[in-house]
């Protein structure tokens, strides 16, 4: 009996490995939403990390977070490192590419929960007034994301914070005088 069973557990573990490898390479996960203002009065709000107090979503996850600001005020070359609770954890971020008022390109690095190196964009496109904000992070899958990916996808992990995310940009950016 005892071999029989080793023998389900073990086949059912090739089996959702075998599908986990074959599961891609990369993952994107991107959000947009339609900000009734100027990009000009967007963009810094995303460009300047100070800023995102504002609209975070991680901000409220954990008002006790830990925050440091270093290199350049706003743009390339600024960076913020934090600390907090499980549910944001420990990372930093350096914004790699400023384009006003266009794009922000973030190199993402996650230190807690796990381990992972991404890359953020925020792309801003302006049309009648109206600025469309979508926000993306990409990067690789390797084999225990896949793995995690069975169970809840990227996709499933952060899309609905990047909603939220993009919710409150848009209150704080339309409240603007």
């Amino acid at each position: 009996m005892f071999r029989k069973i080793a023998a389900v557990i073990v086949v059912a573990i090739a089996i959702l490995a075998g599908y986990a490898a074959m599961q891609p390479d990369h993952f994107r996960v991107e959000r947009s939403t339609v900000i009734n203002a100027r990009a000009e009065a967007v963009f810094p709000l995303i460009n300047d990390y100070h800023g995102w107090a504002a609209w975070s979503p991680w901000d409220k996850k954990d008002p006790a977070m830990k925050q440091t600001y270093s290199g350049a005020a706003s743009g390339t070359g600024a960076m913020y490192e934090w600390s907090g609770n499980s549910e944001v954890g420990s990372g930093r971020m350096e914004t790699t590419e400023s384009v006003p008022p266009s794009k922000i390109t973030i190199d993402l690095h996650f230190m807690q929960p796990f381990e992972a190196r991404n890359t953020t964009e925020f792309t801003l496109t302006e049309q009648d007034g109206a600025t469309t904000v979508t926000w993306a992070m990409y990067g690789p899958s390797p084999f225990i994301a896949k793995v995690m990916g069975i169970f809840a996808s990227m996709d499933d992990m952060v899309g609905g914070d990047f909603e939220t995310g993009l919710a409150s940009l848009k209150r704080a950016t339309e409240k603007q005088p």
